[in-house]
């Protein structure tokens, strides 16, 4: 067995046991101190009749708050993760992310529209989902209003749109009560998961699992697009239809995650380039290590943020302090991997 065959197998091997390990640490990680057997007594006891001693506050803390935080950063971390390296690779462009057609901009505006509304937890994430959908339908639209190169005028309208919904969102902000709903709407758009509970996760788990199933499928005919239009045509690939089916997927998977965690930005851009240092450009590779590097940094992310201070800090502010100087190290070093 060669060099190049044991480090793929070290590194598949490594990419399969780091998210295990760390959804199983994370659970020891909080202010209620549960030891690593409670941990593993209070999950196990629901599936095998055994005699416990473990008090109910125990199976609450493992059960109600932290598994599905848990479950629901590493989903979101994942989604933001698969959708940034997926329209990379359609865009054939290594700066673009989720945010790029406006979604996160259309869910954010859905979730202040709520929140101003009185709405209930449930329906602010139903309201930021269909807004991230909408966001999406208007860019596609507006694409294919114009003539010109599609993927070009989809991006330029995703930038249109996002700032359209980015301008709203100001308007909401603007004639929100300065004491209460204010500081609700901006705490929501700085990204964080201490509002997620079990029917949260239950809410997005099919268009989470429609659109990781769809993209892991798609995986190696993104390895064709990526090669240009010319050649993917050339080879029988409808490149039009397989865009619009990727850029569905994508918008599913970002509107969801956006939908429980609120605006988290740099994940999807900066996850598929550490993943493609890691596995390389080949999308059968990078997309389910881009699933499995997003969902636990997000998750590491998700434990410092609840732990680190006696306030919980937003999301959103921990990953761009890491994105920032990552994107800035990607300049200097001049996107090598990307092909």
């Amino acid at each position: 067995m060669n060099r190049t065959k044991i480090g793929s197998i070290t590194t598949t091997t490594a990419l399969i046991l780091l998210p295990i390990l760390v959804f199983l640490g994370s659970f020891l990680i909080g202010r209620y101190p549960v030891s690593p057997t409670d941990v593993l007594v209070a999950i196990v006891s629901v599936f095998v009749p055994i005699k416990t001693n473990l008090s109910s506050a125990i199976y609450t803390v493992v059960w109600n708050i932290r598994l599905p935080r848990i479950v629901a950063a590493m989903i979101v971390g994942a989604a933001l993760s698969i959708s940034g390296a997926s329209f990379q690779g359609t865009f054939q462009n290594p700066l673009v992310s989720p945010d790029i057609l406006g979604v996160s901009a259309g869910a954010g505006f859905g979730a202040a529209l709520a929140i101003l509304l009185s709405f209930s937890t449930v329906m602010i994430q139903v309201t930021a989902f269909i807004f991230g959908l909408v966001a999406v339908s208007l860019t596609y639209f507006l694409s294919k209003s114009f003539k010109g190169n599609t993927m070009l005028m989809m991006v330029l309208g995703g930038i249109a749109i996002g700032s359209l919904f980015s301008a709203l969102i100001s308007c909401i902000k603007y004639v929100a009560d300065p004491e209460s709903k204010l500081p609700e709407i901006v705490y929501w758009l700085m990204g964080s998961l201490s509002t997620v509970d079990s029917s949260s996760v239950m809410m997005i788990i099919i268009p989470v699992l429609i659109g990781f199933t769809v993209l892991l499928l798609l995986r190696w005919r993104l390895n064709v697009l990526s090669m240009g239009d010319e050649e993917a045509r050339s080879l029988g690939v409808d490149t039009e239809k397989l865009r619009i089916i990727v850029i569905l997927c994508c918008t599913l998977l970002t509107s969801a995650a956006v939908s429980i965690s609120g605006i988290i930005g740099w994940v999807g851009l900066v996850i598929p380039h550490i993943a493609r240092m890691i596995v390389g450009p080949d999308h059968k590779k990078l997309l389910p290590a881009s699933i499995s590097i997003g969902a636990v940094f997000l998750l590491v992310v998700d434990d410092v943020c609840r732990t680190a201070t006696s306030i919980e800090i937003p999301l959103g502010i921990l990953t761009a302090l890491i994105g920032a100087p990552f994107f800035i190290y990607l300049l200097k070093k001049g996107y090598e991997g990307w092909s």
